[in-house]
């Protein structure tokens, strides 16, 4: 239940984000370890923290399925008119299954796994330069029966990835631990509710943010063993805080 509810808060205060603040600042934050870590953590309480911390390498690789995700999304978005959001959807999910799947054949180290997802990463910040940012001028009114939309989808999504953690290997749990939870039921309630603009925004910010979740995997990878989870996560959430803080600081100076 905690989880859930995690999720739900995490996925409406997102969503909120990109209707009172920017999609753009939405799309940065979206990149923080939030569903990643709510998955990690649970692994890591239920399964055991070295399980866990095993898990967060591969966590680290199937980042490139999410990147790999939000662009199978918007280029499916780019070219379909009717059925725009059932149709990226789809092509989503399939590019992600594709690219972990490969994945799940390679042996990792932290080390070719961060080398291989930073060089992709800034690979898709490069490919989504030209996205223009938009905003959303008119947020809707959050009635009860938009909130409880918005909470049934990030509950559903992060259950079922948590769930099957316990029934396959730490490769595969760490590469489900990637698939983009907390953004995709973002992405979809943004999409609904305001149009592809506002949805390609938040998926041209999303690399930029994505260091803090390679940061807090790798923590994760080193601290869980030694010092539990508890201790860990606190660790983990300091390195990708400190990411978002030096990131912001050098957007503010230079206004990019």
């Amino acid at each position: 239940m905690l989880k859930i509810l995690v999720t739900i808060a995490i996925v409406v205060g997102l969503s909120i984000v990109a209707e009172h603040v920017s999609p753009r600042v939405a799309g940065v934050l979206s990149g923080y370890p939030l569903g990643a870590a709510i998955a990690l953590f649970f692994i890591g309480l239920e399964i055991g923290p070295v399980f866990a911390a095993e898990s967060a390498v591969y966590t680290i690789a199937g980042l490139v399925g999410s990147l790999s995700f939000v662009y199978a999304y918007y280029q499916a978005a780019l070219r379909c008119d009717r059925w725009a959001i059932p149709i990226a959807s789809t092509g989503a999910t399939a590019g992600y299954f594709a690219v972990i799947g490969l994945l799940h054949s390679i042996d990792l180290s932290k080390v070719s796994a961060v080398l291989f997802t930073v060089c992709a990463t800034v690979a898709f910040a490069f490919i989504f330069r030209n996205i223009e940012d938009s905003r959303i001028d008119r947020p809707i009114r959050l009635t009860l029966r938009v909130l409880v939309l918005r909470a049934a989808l990030a509950a559903i999504i992060i259950l079922m990835i948590t769930g099957v953690a316990k029934w396959v290997g730490s490769r595969w749990a760490g590469l489900f631990s990637a698939f983009p939870t907390t953004l995709f039921p973002l992405m979809l309630i943004v999409h609904i509710s305001y149009g592809r603009p506002a949805v390609n925004t938040i998926i041209k910010n999303f690399p930029r943010g994505l260091g803090s979740l390679i940061l807090y995997a790798l923590g994760v990878s080193f601290v869980y063993p030694r010092y539990g989870v508890l201790l860990g996560t606190i660790v983990a959430f300091t390195l990708a805080t400190a990411y978002l803080v030096v990131y912001g600081t050098v957007v503010a100076k230079t206004g990019k």
